[in-house]
């Protein structure tokens, strides 16, 4: 990646080139070179995730979903049911002790797991951030020369149309001098 010139940073950051950070180094380098800078951030995450870590995100997803909470209720309903109205000798009477005894150990595996997920998530959050903060800027540079290139444009066409205005009057000026005098 060539290095940004002083020229360009201070133009379009107002700052020296050595102060920028690497991001819009990068940047001030891809528009310079009328280079693409997006890219596909969901991707590069995904293979970089671990079996375990593919495994926390589909836990994650089941458990904050309705599918997972009417299966949970009918699960809960028939444990009550099985173990107060049709079992002659149940295997977990009221107060259902082996049951809180589950509930509790599902908790203690699922929130960390939901929570895994979640901080990967927010790293894939920052990650989406910094990658449109590059999009952004790199397209707020592209804008701002495109207005400087429309401002050279508009400069050279009035100096044109000036240059032949000056040219038209000094015909004319002419003319008339060269003219006879009416009488």
């Amino acid at each position: 990646m060539p290095e940004p010139t002083q020229d360009t940073a201070a133009l379009w950051f107002g700052r020296e080139a050595e102060s920028l950070s690497a991001a819009e180094q990068s940047v001030l380098a891809a528009a310079r070179q009328r280079a693409i800078i997006s890219r596909d951030v969901e991707q590069g995450f995904a293979e970089q995730l671990s079996f375990g870590q593919r495994l926390a995100d589909q836990v994650a997803v089941f458990g904050g979903s309705w599918s997972f909470i009417i299966v949970f209720a009918v699960i809960l309903a028939a444990w009550v049911l099985l173990n107060t109205l049709l079992l002659v000798r149940p295997f977990d009477a009221y107060p259902f002790i082996f049951l809180n005894l589950i509930l509790s150990m599902l908790a203690a595996i699922q929130a960390p797991v939901i929570m895994m997920s979640q901080n990967r998530q927010a790293a894939r959050d920052r990650a989406d951030a910094a990658h449109d903060y590059e999009i952004n800027l790199k397209a707020e540079i592209e804008i701002m020369a495109l207005h400087d290139k429309l401002d050279h444009l508009r400069t050279e066409q009035i100096e044109a149309l000036l240059t032949k205005q000056q040219e038209q009057i000094a015909l004319l000026t002419r003319l008339l001098q060269a003219a006879p005098p009416r009488a």
